[in-house]
């Protein structure tokens, strides 16, 4: 999705480095895994964190983060599942959670469907991180004052809106990248249309554990 630039430079902003303990929530098809599971290397851990919620999906998500974690040289990752919520059921307390193109999805009914909501996890994400542990999210801006109204509809969000909900569980944000800004989005489209799909405004936000 990204250039090898861009990788590199979200990885300095999530300020991965030699030894971290990763938590990639929601890791797809596992390429933010991988790239963690070099960077932290054999001293470091990364927890691959299927949510219960999508555990059903036709392409087997558990089962894909299971295959890669069998990869020779990734011993130092774990493929994980819990409902959203009990993440600090399956793994250790963490320097970063990674969060990416996935805050939206806490405000939709496939993701509240054990009951989780988006206030829920970030307090367990809270629970989770070490005492200056980083929380980062990359998302698709929604509109300014839209809130959580095009969550569903376009998996965007309101930026500021996330910014408010973060803070709420306790995080002080502590940076914001504009690295994957788009001033041409329209914000008025669904993220997979052909105009916009891979070029969507988004925002990265690092907040912090103090």
């Amino acid at each position: 999705m990204y250039d090898q630039a861009k990788q590199s430079e979200l990885i300095r902003f999530a300020r991965v480095d030699a030894g971290s303990t990763v938590i990639d929530v929601y890791p797809g098809n596992g390429d933010w895994t991988r790239l963690f599971a070099d960077v932290v290397g054999p001293e470091g851990r990364v927890y691959s964190f299927v949510p219960a919620e999508v555990a059903h999906f036709k392409n087997d998500p558990v089962g894909l983060m299971r295959t890669l974690a069998n990869e020779p040289g990734r011993e130092n990752v774990d493929a994980v599942s819990a409902d959203l919520v009990a993440l600090t059921e399956v793994t250790r307390p963490a320097d970063v959670l990674w969060l990416h193109l996935f805050y939206h999805d806490l405000h939709t009914a496939l993701m509240q469907t054990r009951g989780a909501t988006a206030a829920d996890f970030n307090r367990a994400v809270y629970g989770r991180l070490k005492q200056g542990g980083r929380y980062i999210i990359v998302d698709h801006a929604a509109a300014a004052g839209s809130g959580t109204s095009d969550t569903q509809s376009l998996h965007r969000i309101d930026p500021a809106f996330v910014r408010e909900e973060v803070e709420a569980a306790g995080f002080v944000l502590d940076a914001v990248s504009t690295l994957l800004a788009n001033s041409n989005d329209p914000h008025s489209i669904k993220v997979f249309d052909p105009t916009v799909k891979g070029e969507t405004d988004r925002f990265a936000y690092r907040f912090v554990k103090s």
